[in-house]
Parts: C-alpha cells; structure tokens; sequence
C-alpha cells in the first residue's frame, strides 16, 4: 500500500528555514492505493470522491484484515502517518500484522546508490514511478481540479504495483520474512513465499550434535532449512 498526503499549512514571515507562525491547518489523507499480493486489480480511493474519515476507515479495515502490510518507508512514514490518522478519528489499534517495509529491506541486505523505490525500480529493471510534474499535482487535488485528480491516482496506484514487484525481488534474500508456509498452511512449502517445491540442497552442523536440512525453492529462489534437526550425531567419549 501507498498513501498520499496533502501538506501542513500555516504562516511564515519568510522562506528560508522559517518557523511556523501559526498553523492553519494540519496535513490529511489525500488517497491512498493498495493492491492485495497475487491478485490483478489495484485500488486507489481519494478525497476526490470520499471524507478524509471515510479513507481513514477504509484503510484501517484493510489493515484490520491483512497479515502483512508492505510498504517503501513504511516504518517511518506511511505506517506512522496512518496511525496518526486512526486515533485521530477514534480508532482502535487494528488487530496484529507484521509490517514489511522494503527500503530498510534494500538498506540491511544490499549497498545500492539509492534506496529510493524509483531507483531500485529502474536498476532492478521493473519500472519506474510516474513523474509527478511537481508540487502543483498536490495543489491541483486540493483545489478539486478533476485532471490534477485522475493524474494523482494514476500515480498512486503506479506506486503499489513498482512496490510489489521491488518487493518480489528482495523477497529471496529476506531471512527474516513472516512464514507464508504457515499463513497458507501448507507445512512443506517455502516461509518466504509459500510456493514451491521446495528441493534439498545439503546440510548444515551448527554443533556437535545437530544437522539440519537446507532447501532452496524453485519458485521465489529463497534458501530456508529445516525447523527440526534431521540427523542427530552422538559422540562417544572414552
């Protein structure tokens, strides 16, 4: 998922690294897109249509039902700014979800130029995000302008789906990924994308007494290993 937001504003006596003088109104939820992992279609709902309350509630359901939100900066920005939102208009905390956000995947697991999700989009050769044009898109919006509009969705939904595929591709090198074998139920398949089959490909001895089975998944490319130990060593010591 990916939101949107509109900017504070407030007075200032310049331009230059002003203090606010005074605030006369605070950011809001301009839309937000989302797209559920493996089905075709991507939503976009805004303010072009509906209340800021109306995509605040919309969007915490959606959380409410997911087991894993993915989003690039999640953690510090979009996760945070919904948040924000839901106990703004009374909401409860939704119900537990593990987040995924794929900038500090790409920051933890690579040194890229730029962690930037148009940047990992274009050098990972997925996509890239359409070229707003600048801030006039977000005054545009805010002042009901229907091509300013259709402009800003289309962009947010190009967002998610550059997401998911940035996302696919980090995916096999993520060794802390939530189980997808355990949220699809199927014991024998891949924790990193639920897929398979899965095909051994030798072992590893973290003592003296235990070896466990190492797989790698024909589907996503991931590499997991076994839970349990399957051979057990026993030492005899005179």
């Amino acid at each position: 998922f990916d939101i949107e937001t509109t900017p504070n504003l407030g007075y200032v006596w310049g331009k230059w690294q002003q203090d606010v003088i005074e605030y006369k109104t605070e950011w809001t939820m301009l839309c937000f897109a989302y797209k559920w992992l493996g089905e075709k279609k991507t939503i976009a709902v805004g303010q072009n249509k509906f209340s800021e309350e109306i995509l605040v509630r919309r969007l915490h359901s959606l959380f409410e039902e997911a087991d894993i939100v993915i989003a690039h900066n999640g953690n510090s920005f979009d996760v945070k700014m919904c948040n924000a939102k839901f106990i703004e208009f009374g909401l409860d905390p939704p119900s537990f979800y593990k987040s995924i956000d794929t900038k500090l995947v790409a920051k933890r697991y690579f040194r890229f130029n730029s962690n930037k999700l148009d940047d990992l989009g274009n050098l990972l050769g997925l996509g890239r995000k359409i070229q707003t044009g600048g801030f006039q898109l977000w005054t545009g919006c805010m002042a009901g302008d229907k091509n300013s509009w259709a402009k800003m969705l289309k962009y947010n939904i190009q967002d998610v789906l550059l997401l998911e595929k940035v996302y696919l591709k980090l995916r096999p090198w993520m060794d802390n990924h939530p189980a997808m074998n355990l949220l699809v139920d199927k014991s024998d398949a891949c924790p990193k994308c639920g897929g398979g089959p899965l095909h051994k490909r030798g072992t590893v001895k973290y003592n003296k007494t235990t070896v466990v089975q190492r797989y790698k998944c024909t589907s996503c490319g991931g590499w997991s290993q076994s839970r349990h130990s399957d051979k057990t060593l026993v030492e005899f010591v005179n």
